[in-house]
């Protein structure tokens, strides 16, 4: 998995801070030729080596990441750094000449059981590489709460920032789970995870394609 090459399916691209060039017009169907996604590297407590796995969608329209032990948790026996864990993920992005992406939206899901006084959030953040900017999107969440939970990161249709036209450049997903027992009972558990005990949890990144300006 780790340092694999996927050819099919998807690119991401979102809040990047590089537009693509003016008054070319957003398309509603995907190129057709295969997307190539080169792991460059996967690092974090939330996705060791063996963890994480991604997908891409055969029409170009999605992007998925697959957990399977992206847990944070403090109170009872907790170790004291697993209050947050972490997942960053660096690919390297091919698409079909003549064309550049964005990501409208991502959707992230897991399930989370927090004694009441306790909180935790969800964070991502998005940036191409050799970018002084990065976008960070944060959701928080607060016990009493034992439950399935979902975030949305979403922009504006006339607000997507595109991937620049004819550059490659390197792009990176830095995803953190974070819990505080706040006024909690820390002799209860309280946790907060990107996976499932009975299927595994999936990310997705949903895509938006435009054709770059000719000449």
């Amino acid at each position: 998995m780790y340092g694999g090459i996927l050819t099919s399916g998807a690119a991401i691209g979102l809040f990047a801070t590089m537009l693509a060039p003016q008054g070319t017009p957003v398309i509603t169907d995907p190129p057709p030729d295969k997307i190539v996604i080169e792991i460059a590297t996967v690092n974090g407590s939330g996705c060791r080596e063996g963890t994480a796995a991604i997908a891409v969608s055969p029409d170009n329209t999605a992007f998925t990441v697959t957990y399977s032990d992206y847990l944070a948790r403090v109170g009872g026996n907790s170790d004291p750094v697993d209050f947050r864990k972490n997942c960053q993920l660096n690919l390297i992005v091919h698409v079909p000449h003549g064309f550049t992406y964005a990501v409208a939206s991502a959707d992230y899901r897991g399930f989370a059981s927090l004694q009441p006084g306790a909180k935790s959030q969800q964070k991502a953040s998005y940036y191409f590489q050799g970018s002084p900017d990065t976008a960070t999107r944060t959701h928080p969440f607060a016990g009493p709460f034992n439950d399935s939970w979902q975030a949305t990161d979403e922009t504006d249709w006339g607000q997507l920032v595109w991937a620049p036209c004819g550059v490659k450049r390197n792009f990176n997903i830095n995803t953190e789970l974070r819990v505080d027992p706040g006024t909690s009972d820390h002799t209860k558990t309280s946790f907060m995870t990107m996976d499932s005990t009975d299927g595994d949890i999936n990310t997705i990144y949903r895509l938006a394609w435009k054709e770059c300006k000719k000449g």
